[in-house]
Order: structure tokens, then sequence, then C-alpha cells
């Protein structure tokens, strides 16, 4: 029996077109994509076009796509620049929200550098609009942080919803899109965001790239200093295969969003009837449980508390199944979610499924059988 991964939330495979891309530039593109010659423009060319591929599949401009180590550091990128250079004072964000926001927004907070509010949400860890709005009218020189696609529990936002509450009142709107990126179509010359983080191996691409996309009406300064790469914006030589890997990755989850869209669409579908019909004591957290209302890649699934809960995820692991119990972000930490403590669950054990293309009915049957020989 070969093992299963269903973690990919936390993280995807390589595509072969991908691994195809980044070993011809890791043999044939080499010189330092500063340096004047041939080896350095034939590298500085590789950078500009994938910076343009990318622009193009975003319906963004390539002057807007700065190059990261990904979504952590945008985000940093990001909030930080905004508070520095954009005159924030003030964040409102919710407690749902990828330690890349939250943790950054906290250490602005214990360095009185601005005031924090956190947006009130349901007990499925709905965000509620109106309070933006409240929050919105009664505050300046603000900046709203709102993630599109909750990683533990799939809940989306409507980017464009909150956009415009965003316009209506003059505020900054940054938005970690790791988790769509990808997997969702973007038109952001109609939708207004300020700043947009995203990371290449949510979607098949290399890990250690990404990219924030800021608007070009903003105007930020550099979070890393060195060198004059990525027009000034981010010192240090540009990792140029990642970089390559990065625009093949996005343009091949374009070129193919439909059909991975029902593919993994299906797999969830035919898992939540599965739950349902063998492991009836099991609930969906959030909205993941809801096909038309979460991400089409993520299902998170609460049980009833039990004897040795917390070596649930090792039991599958030992049964060939690989999975997680929400966010892969935290290296060893095996503590109580943030996420899942905002909202309404059975107090047991919680498991993240979260399904991506090279995954077929076969790896969901081994997850529900697996699970079903646990709990009888």
């Amino acid at each position: 029996m070969n093992p299963v991964y269903l973690d990919n939330a936390a993280t995807t495979s390589l595509d072969p077109e991908v691994i195809k891309v980044m070993s011809d530039c890791m043999r044939d593109v080499y010189g330092n994509p500063s340096s004047s010659h041939n080896f350095g423009r034939k590298s500085r060319s590789v950078i500009e076009e994938s910076r343009r591929k990318i622009a193009y599949e975003l319906n963004a401009e390539s002057s807007e796509i700065f190059f990261t180590s990904g979504g952590t550091e945008a985000d940093n990128m990001a909030i930080r620049g905004a508070v520095r250079d954009g005159g924030v004072k003030h964040i409102i964000t919710s407690k749902l929200e990828h330690p890349a926001v939250l943790n950054t927004v906290n250490h602005l907070r214990l360095k009185k550098k601005v005031i924090v509010s956190y947006l009130n949400t349901d007990k499925n860890g709905i965000v509620d609009l109106s309070h933006l709005e409240q929050l919105l009218s009664e505050n300046d020189h603000v900046l709203v942080s709102l993630m599109h696609g909750n990683n533990e529990i799939g809940n989306l936002i409507n980017l464009e919803s909150v956009s415009i509450l965003c316009r209506n009142y003059n505020a900054l709107f940054h938005s970690d899109t790791v988790q769509t990126v990808g997997h969702y179509k973007f038109d952001l010359k109609k939708t207004k965001i300020d700043f947009l983080a995203c990371s290449a191996h949510k979607f098949h691409g290399p890990k250690g790239i990404g990219f924030l996309y800021i608007n070009k009406d903003i105007n930020i300064t550099p979070l890393i200093h060195g060198g004059s790469q990525e027009r000034n914006m981010r010192g240090g030589t540009e990792c140029l295969y990642g970089i390559a890997g990065l625009a093949k990755a996005i343009e091949v989850a374009y070129k193919d969003l439909e059909k991975h869209y029902q593919h993994i669409y299906k797999l969830k579908q035919y898992m939540i009837k599965q739950v349902k019909e063998k492991l009836p004591f099991a609930t969906f957290n959030g909205q993941s449980g809801d096909l038309n209302n979460s991400l089409f890649t993520v299902l998170s699934i609460s049980f009833p508390k039990m004897d040795y809960g917390d070596l649930l995820l090792f039991n599958l692991d030992l049964m060939g199944v690989s999975c997680s119990g929400g966010s892969a972000c935290s290296s060893g930490n095996v503590s109580q979610s943030h996420v899942i403590s905002e909202i309404e669950y059975q107090g047991g054990p919680v498991v993240r499924f979260s399904f991506g293309k090279f995954n077929t009915k076969d790896d969901v049957d081994l997850a529900i059988n697996s699970l079903v020989k646990l709990f009888t």
C-alpha cells in the first residue's frame, strides 16, 4: 500500500512542467541578473518574463509584482510598509488570520506603532462585514488585513465586498491569498486590492519563492535593504530558478484551472458524503463542509472527545494517510490551533484534509476506511 498525501494546503508536490523549467534554468541560466554582460542579461530576461506571466494571469501590471521568499515575507513587507510609509495608525483584522499576519500585527501593537481591532466572527468563523464597516466609519488611517481563504477551515471572504468598503472609507486593503492564487481567478484591475501575498508552493511550484502585489498607487520602502534588486524594493540576488518555477506553476495552474477545479471539487464532495454516511458523529469545521462557500481544496473535520485523541494524526500516518490538524506553518507545534479555538467544534481531535490535482478517489477511500477502523 502506497501512502497517500492529503495535506496540500500545507504544501504541494512540484508539477513535472515546473521541474523541467527549473532544471533547465539551473543548468543553462546562471549569470547574476544584475550583471551587464550576456549571461547577466539572459538571467534578467528570465526574471522579467516571469514577472510578465504572473501579472498577466492576475490582470495586473508587471511593475506591481515584487518577488519575495514566500507568503510570510510578502505579508510582513505589506503590513510593515503600510505602517511605516503609508501613514497607517489602525489595523483591522480577524483572530482567524495566518500567524504571518497576526504575529506581525501584534508585534507592531506591542511596539505602539498601531492600534489593532479584531472583527467579530460567528460560531463558524464567518467575518462580520457590518462590524468592519462600523470600525471603518469610526477610524482613520486604517489598514484592513483579511485572508481570502482560510488555510485551516476553508472559509472564504468576498474580496470585492471588502474592497468596496475599504475604498468607501479610504482604507488600505491587504489580503493573504496564499491559499487561493493558482486556484481562483483574480482581476486586480477590477477588484482594488492594495497588497496581495502569494506563495508558489501552494500550487505545485517551488518552496522559498513567492511575490507581493503592490498596487501602483501605493508607495512603500523596502523591508530588506541591500542592493537595488526588485527595483530597489528587495535587496539580495534573486532566486532565478525559483522565480522561473513560480511563473511556470502559475501558468500551468491557470491553463488547467477549470479541469483541476472540477476534479478536486468532486473529491471533496465525495469525502463529505462518505463522512456523513460512515462517520455520522463527525462534524465539519467552519464553512468547510459547504461546497459552494469554502475552499474546494480544504475539508476540516471535528470529532468527539476521545481517549488518545491527540494520537489520531499519528495513527492515520501509520496507516498511510498524511494530513494535518490545521496549519503546518509552526514547525513541531502540536498545541491547539488558534483558528479552531475561535469557532464552535466538538472539543475532540480536529483533522484537516486538503486535496490537490494529483489526488484520486482511492486516496479518499483510504482516508475514510482508516478513520472508520480507528473509531470502531
